[in-house]
């Protein structure tokens, strides 16, 4: 089977979870097509499972935009080129494709001229937003459509437009959601109850992500054994990093010791420093900066507890990492973290824009080594359970199969 996964760019440096799903798609022998519009060279390097890539994974990057100008030259030798790869599915798009953009079909033609060289039985969207605009490639393809929702393209792209994923809903063979709770907001922007949906959660290499062991000391918060919190995110508004930090001046006004190191790079950098700043925090809260995983590792087996402050978010790799690593997390109820974390089993799920819970809850794991050491315990066996990548990547290739067979179905009924 040939998949075709639909990018913006790849690999980005925020993306792991998607060169993970890519990388084991290959692996798992499916001839998997990375179609994007920007190759990123310099974060190749920063993955080491593309350092020698699996041979049945090829990234074709494609023309961002329609070409004007003299840019329109390269339409012919691009026609030519997919004419000699794929004669039939050249003449059907031509031939199909006027109906939809007319005497533009050959401009058309040129921006999907590398999903037509790749010839592919499923094409997936890895993003509702790359999809919206260009489902009728179910059609000019002739093969099943799938569609990714994981957070931001439901919760805050083109909320202004009602009917922007009218199209999506309408053609897609088949919606993925990250959980549930993107599920329902799938269906407050318009897609059918009926439409065929797909929960498959965020999964992590469980092999990279082990957890330590850890001494737990019947209480931390003392000034020769402050509390260590991690916290692991761009630094973005979503993020609630000014939640979090006011959570941890809580603590030290009730006399708390704790240290708090922030990883993760962004646009927010001097918001979230001006933030550290106003609450007087400069001596216990470290700006690390991105960190590569072994970093990110590091931070997570020097740490006793997670936070994360989000005020939305889909649901979060790093929750998931910092569980397998054995850290007990306190997170807000932000979109699909409440099905991310078990309450009171692999940490504590608080309200959104309340720090005052999260402190509550950093304050009691402080106190209770029992309660830390359960913790501990339990988030490795859920995510051993629940969000492992050979399962994750099962789930994929059993979509695809269906939507396939759907297709198959389909066309022989009529």
């Amino acid at each position: 089977m040939k998949v075709a996964l639909v990018l913006a760019g790849f690999p980005e440096p925020s993306e792991t979870f998607i060169v993970n799903k890519v990388v084991g798609l290959a692996q798992s022998g499916l001839r998997v097509d990375v179609i994007c519009r920007r190759l990123n060279r310099q974060a190749w390097r920063r993955f080491p499972q593309l350092l020698k890539p699996p041979r049945r994974l090829k990234v074709r990057v494609c023309w961002p935009v329609r070409p004007h100008g003299i840019a329109l030259l390269l339409v012919l030798p691009a026609l030519l080129r997919v004419l000699a790869l794929n004669p039939l599915g050249t003449w059907r798009y031509l031939t199909r494709g006027w109906r939809y953009f007319g005497v533009e079909t050959p401009r058309r033609l040129y921006l999907d001229a590398e999903l037509l060289a790749a010839r592919p039985d499923v094409v997936h969207f890895e993003f509702g937003t790359l999809a919206a605009e260009r489902m009728y490639l179910r059609d000019l393809l002739a093969c099943p459509v799938v569609v990714s929702f994981r957070g931001f393209d439901l919760n805050f792209a083109e909320l202004e437009r009602p009917g922007y994923y009218k199209a999506v809903w309408a053609a897609a063979d088949a919606i993925h959601c990250l959980g549930h709770d993107l599920w329902v907001r799938a269906c407050s922007r318009g897609c059918p109850p009926t439409k065929l949906k797909v929960l498959i959660p965020p999964a992590i290499d469980i092999s990279f992500f082990q957890p330590v062991e850890r001494t737990q000391p019947a209480r931390l918060g003392a000034a020769d054994r402050p509390l260590r919190v991690l916290s692991v995110g761009r630094l973005e508004w979503k993020k609630g990093y000014e939640f979090a930090l006011e959570a941890i001046a809580l603590l030290r006004y009730w006399g708390i010791a704790v240290e708090f190191h922030i990883v993760g790079g962004g646009d927010h950098l001097e918001a979230v420093a001006f933030c550290r700043r106003q609450f007087g925090l400069e001596d216990c809260v470290s700006l690390l900066g991105a960190l590569p995983a072994e970093g990110v590792l590091r931070e997570m087996h020097w740490a006793d507890v997670f936070l994360h402050a989000a005020v939305s978010e889909g649901f979060c790799n790093a929750v998931i990492e910092a569980q397998a690593t054995g850290l007990p997390v306190v997170t807000s109820d932000a979109d699909g973290l409440a099905e991310n974390v078990e309450d009171g089993v692999t940490g504590f799920v608080t309200p959104r824009r309340d720090p005052r819970a999260m402190a509550e809850r950093l304050a009691w794991l402080a106190e209770d080594g029992r309660l830390r050491a359960a913790m501990a315990e339990n988030g490795p066996a859920r995510v051993r359970q629940r969000f492992r990548l050979d399962s994750q990547i099962a789930a994929f290739v059993r979509l695809y199969r269906q939507t396939c067979f759907i297709a198959f179905s389909r066309v022989f009924a009529n």
